[in-house]
């Protein structure tokens, strides 16, 4: 039976966080390969000059990574909100091409944590109905 590989946002798990490790066993779990490829774009990203890099090649190059396993992990990071292609056009890197962190990530579990906590405050009786009603329309 294969592991699952699905993102693993257990409340426990993520109390226990301490580490990028712990973090890349939650977003790529069951696949090691792609856990040392995400930990390997991340500490790269964060210890380059401004945080940007140019291109992933050198990545993939230093580590001895397949560039298939590169775009796959790259693409779940930036479909998650970690990191974030610029383009040339962007005053704010200078004008230059290449690879960024991103706040989308952060900013969307926010988001949700602060809609699960405005969606257990009781609201109006009009709301209330709504509520008892949902399940009939899923």
């Amino acid at each position: 039976m294969t592991p699952n590989t699905k993102i693993d946002l257990n409340c426990n798990r993520i109390a226990h966080m301490e580490g990028l490790d712990d973090l890349a066993r939650i977003l790529f779990p069951g696949n090691k390969s792609q856990q040392r490829i995400f930990l390997a774009i991340f500490v790269e990203l964060k210890w380059a000059p401004d945080q940007f890099l140019p291109t992933l090649d050198s990545v993939a190059k230093k580590c001895g990574i397949s560039p298939r396993t590169l775009e796959t992990v790259r693409s779940k990071m930036r479909r998650l909100g970690l990191i974030d292609h610029v383009s040339r056009f962007n005053k704010k890197h200078g004008y230059r091409e290449g690879w960024v962190f991103s706040r989308k990530f952060e900013l969307a579990l926010h988001t949700l944590s602060e809609t699960a906590a405005r969606l257990r405050t009781p609201g109006n009786p009009q709301q209330e109905r709504k509520d008892r009603d949902i399940h009939n329309y899923l």
